[in-house]
Formats: structure tokens, sequence, C-alpha cells
């Protein structure tokens, strides 16, 4: 799996995204962000941010792989790794505007 720029723990998150503790975690449990324990500690990539909110294109996205049978772990490493198809990670095409054609990836990739 590509390294992201950087893993934000929840105390990251109440700080970047401004809000408490349990909001943050109710986006966690909402599919707004994604999160995986990296040495027991639950971290979202900085990446899955952008102008002190969560990605917009993410949470779509974060539901279709769920819904194709993708673990958390699973999604994540997807979500990471350069894509053959985009030429780049997944998240840095979502980044980039390339929402429909992530999904339409992440949908064909369904188990």
């Amino acid at each position: 799996m590509t390294e992201p720029t950087a893993w934000l723990t929840i105390p990251d998150l109440v700080e970047a995204l401004g809000l408490p503790q349990g909001r943050v975690r109710r986006l966690i449990e909402d599919r707004h962000l994604l999160a995986i324990r990296v040495d027991g500690v639950l971290q979202v990539p900085a990446d899955f941010i952008e102008a002190g909110e969560p990605l917009h294109e993410l949470r779509g996205t974060l539901m279709l792989l769920a819904d194709s049978g993708y673990s958390d772990e699973e999604a994540m490493h997807w979500l990471l790794e350069e894509e053959d198809s985009l030429g780049v990670a997944p998240i840095a095409a979502l980044r980039a505007g390339r929402k429909s054609e992530v999904r339409r990836i992440a949908q064909a990739l369904a188990f």
C-alpha cells in the first residue's frame, strides 16, 4: 500500500475538522471517512480531508466499496494503492475530480 502523506488520529481529526470527538467518530461510522487501526490506534489518511472537511467524493465511493464486499482494510488498500487503469491511486483521482471514473472502476471490481 502506498503510504498517504500523513495519518491522522481521532484527536488530530478533532483539531483539523474543528468538531467534537463524538462527531468525528460519527463521520467514520457514517462512512464520510474511513479509518483503520495502525499500530492499534484508529487513524485516517490526511488525504481524506480537504479544506477542513471530509473529501465530499469519498462517502459515495466508500459505500460502493462496502456494498461490493470490501472490508475497511481492503477499501483503504484500494484507495491508497496505485490503480493501473487510473495511473494514480484512487484517492488521488478523487481529489483531482475524477469521481465517476473511480466509482466505475470500483464497481467493476466488485467481488
